[in-house]
């Protein structure tokens, strides 16, 4: 072996020190930005830090613990499963959860199928691959002509870049959504411009290739598969054996292969046996339709349905503002009116007869110049012209805008449902596409008669406020002065009468938010289900509402409208889920033990047509249900009194391996002797190893026994010492390779202390090729 002293060293990259130790060995690191995530508090508190112990963000979810966190292959997204059973997706630009995707329901959380594994990975669709190929034949043909400069540079894939022509970049950006106001859990999502961009991210061409799958293992044996953020494709379960439940602990997968590998242990672990197993997701590269294309598509409209909701919130919100205040006013003199003769004088009626005759009666003067005053006159207003004018602006700015969106993203679902037809499964039909686009056209039709009428309403209300403090002044005052005087001549009393007779008590508005009868509302659900057209029915019930005739109370209902497209477009979401779930496939187990217990175990799969190590299978990468599978391995021995600490694959050549550094010499005296002389040096070292080198022996595996072990020597094993480690014990490690996403971070190892409250990152050299001689 090498000495100590002439080992290369790891410059430092980034050191922190952690305010809240790391607690459930939770800690990742992310690929693309120098960023990494811990989970604190007795796992109740999820951080982000920056390198320079910068605490990026924090979040705490009342009363649920952090079960599991991983980083998106691209660095875009933290995955966080919680004990309530939800995976939440914060996106890198803000802390907000960005999407709430539930993997078990909070009663089965809370018992026994709780999350227990997050893996991410990234895939290439059958039809990149094909379009690379292409690609690659092209580059060698002559340039094509472009306005009549003839360029070798440039090749156009005409057809694949119309598929993902951007249209709603033509279309008006959406607007915030007010911070107060909302419900649920996007209640904050939508209330920043930058939270807005990263939810509606366009699907670029040059990304459409490539399908991002997190994988989610429960510990009831729960395999639960999502893509493209968080369209969810459903969970499944497999168990090597018939008796028994196993659990997810370990994936790999590679870009070029639709083949993932599983690795599964039995649910009462012995620590004695685990299962790998191959896991075929034929949809990747068998997929009838361009799957980004289907799955960008469907999570935009997920995205634009769950924006309609939160904005029908605030709607709603508003709506109640404008009329609690008043009725609260109204309902003082309204019990007053009650006591004079007769005693069934309205509060609408008082009013009039004042307008049109100028008498007033007691009850109302009263109420005028002793409750109301001025200062009520002024809270009257606020409420109502603050909360018609929110209501005009989310109508206008917030609302018609996601309707709009979501007629653009419909109508390239029909396209594709009408070029697939009936021939191929692809999850929806053209006429479940139509009865989504009648219910926006609904929601469109209603939004224009909720615009117009609050502008009619705000119009009438200013003549009625100026009318009202008009009163309260003439009232309260013992002579008419001449301002007095010039504000009744230049009164408009007809908007004041129509005001008092139509929006006082009971506005139009309440046609479309106010709540339902539940008799209503099940009527109203039985006749809309089986209804050729909902648009034709809405205008038709509309016409009767005016003619004041009976009608369908619950249809004109913005929020009934929201929730009617909700569940409609789930239909049409499960159905694409189903479709792509029939394309999951389990292969054949491969059991692994080796005679004694297994502490620890990582997972790597190299490139097509090579081998996953220690023990590795050779597994068909596409269609592998119900082929033979070989299994082979290789033991790799350390020098005696070398100690394992923690090991990750770095990519399919390199194996690194976190060790102490103690007995790293040829005898045990050798070693005293160095360890009396360096007794305050650090004793960690990080050993590479070149996992698929020549001069390794695999032999065929053989369930139960151990295979070969040997020596590692210099032809296939590198150690690297750290800077800068003196006082410092590292008990875990994560790994991460080169990435210029964000900005040139090379490949890296971030430490983890023994007291869980310090990490460092450590710089790996740019290329760790696979003759360790040439390192």
């Amino acid at each position: 072996m090498t000495a100590p002293d002439s080992l290369p060293k790891l410059q430092l990259f980034g050191s922190t020190a952690l305010s809240s130790p790391v607690t459930g060995g939770h800690i990742a690191c992310n690929p693309a930005i120098d960023l990494t995530a811990t989970v604190g508090e007795a796992d109740t508190t999820l951080y982000v830090w920056r390198a320079g112990d910068q605490l990026v963000s924090k979040h705490v979810e009342r009363g649920k613990r952090v079960e599991a966190v991983r980083w998106k292959e691209d660095g875009q997204f933290l995955a966080a499963g919680w004990s309530d059973g939800v995976v939440r997706l914060m996106g890198l630009e803000s802390s907000k959860t960005v999407h709430h995707i539930r993997v078990c329901e909070a009663v089965q959380a809370a018992s026994a199928s709780k999350i227990k594994f997050i893996a991410w990975s990234r895939n290439v669709t059958g039809e990149g691959r094909w379009r690379r190929r292409e690609g690659k034949s092209r580059r060698r043909e002559k340039g094509i002509l472009l306005d009549a400069d003839r360029t070798s540079d440039v090749v156009v894939d005409l057809p694949h870049e119309l598929t993902f022509l951007e249209v709603e970049t033509a279309l008006p950006k959406l607007s915030p959504l007010p911070v107060s106001g909302g419900s649920g859990d996007d209640m904050f999502l939508f209330s920043t411009t930058a939270s807005l961009e990263f939810v509606f991210r366009p699907c670029k061409a040059e990304d459409a290739d490539d399908v991002h799958v997190m994988v989610v293992g429960t510990a009831d044996g729960g395999i639960h598969l999502s893509i493209y953020d968080s369209f969810v494709i459903g969970t499944l379960k497999h168990s090597p054996r018939r008796d028994g439940v196993f659990q997810l602990c370990g994936h790999s997968s590679h870009p070029e292969a639709s083949t993932h590998m599983l690795l599964l242990r039995p649910q009462a672990w012995d620590r004695m046996a685990l299962y790998l197993v191959p896991m075929d997701l034929k949809f990747l590269h068998q997929s009838p339709v361009n799957l980004s294309l289907l799955a960008s598509r469907t999570t935009t409209l997920q995205n634009l349905i769950r924006y309609l909701k939160q904005t029908q919130s605030h709607m709603a919100t508003e709506w109640k503002s404008t009329r609690e205040l008043p009725g609260k006013f109204m309902l003082a003199v309204q019990d007053d009116l009650k006591k004079m003769p007769g005693g069934d004088m309205t509060v609408v009626q008082a009013l009039y007869h004042t307008v049109v005759t100028g008498h007033v009666f007691p009850a109302v003067k009263e109420w005028l110049v002793d409750s109301l005053a001025e200062r009520g006159h002024k809270r009257w207003e606020k409420a109502v012209v603050s909360g018609l004018t929110g209501l005009r602006s989310l109508v206008h700015e917030n609302f018609i805008p996601a309707l709009e969106r979501c007629g653009v993203v419909l109508s390239r679902l029909l396209g594709i449902a009408r070029f697939h037809e009936s021939e191929e499964k692809i999850g929806f039909d053209e006429a479940q596409i139509n009865k989504l686009m009648d219910i926006v056209s609904c929601l469109m039709l209603v939004a224009h008669k909720v615009l117009t009428t609050v502008m009619d309403e705000l119009e009438h209300f200013n003549a009625f406020s100026t009318w009202l403090r008009f009163e309260i002044d003439k009232q309260a005052s013992s002579s008419v002065s001449e301002e007095i005087t010039e504000t009744e001549a230049t009164m408009d009393y007809a908007k004041v009468l129509v005001y008092i007779q139509h929006y006082m008590t009971s506005s139009p508005l309440a046609l479309y938010f106010d709540e339902a009868a539940k008799e209503d509302y099940i009527k109203d659900q039985e006749m809309v289900e089986p209804g050729p057209s909902l648009l034709d029915l809405l205008d038709k019930q509309l016409h009767e509402q005016e003619a004041g005739r009976p009608y369908m109370k619950v249809l004109p209902r913005v929020g009934f409208l929201v929730n009617y497209l909700t569940s409609r477009a789930n239909t049409v979401f499960q159905g694409i889920a189903e479709a792509e779930k029939q394309g999951v496939h389990f292969g054949q187990a491969t059991e692994v033990t080796i005679g004694r217990k297994i502490w620890k175990h990582e997972l790597q799969m190299s490139r097509p047509k090579r081998k996953i190590y220690i023990i590795g299978s050779d597994v068909p990468l596409e269609n592998s249900v119900g082929r033979p599978i070989s299994t082979t391995a290789c033991g790799l021995g350390l020098p005696e009194g070398v100690s394992v600490v923690d090991f990750k694959f770095l990519d399919d050549k390199s194996l690194l391996i976190l060790c102490g550094r103690s007995g790293m010499f040829q005898t045990r005296s050798e070693a005293a002797s160095w360890a009396d002389k360096h007794a305050d040096e650090p004793r960690s070292v990080l050993l590479r190893v070149a996992y698929q080198s020549a001069h390794l022996r695999y032999e065929k595996y053989t369930a139960g026994q151990c295979p070969s072990v040997l020596a590692l020597g210099e032809e296939v094993g590198v150690y690297f010492a750290f800077s800068r480690i003196s006082g410092f014990t590292p008990v875990q490690m994560e790994v991460q390779r080169a990435s210029n996403l964000r900005g040139e971070i090379p490949a890296r190892v971030c430490l983890l202390a023994r007291d869980r409250a310090m990490y460092r990152t450590y710089v790996l050299p740019e290329d760790l090729s696979e003759d360790p001689q040439q390192l």
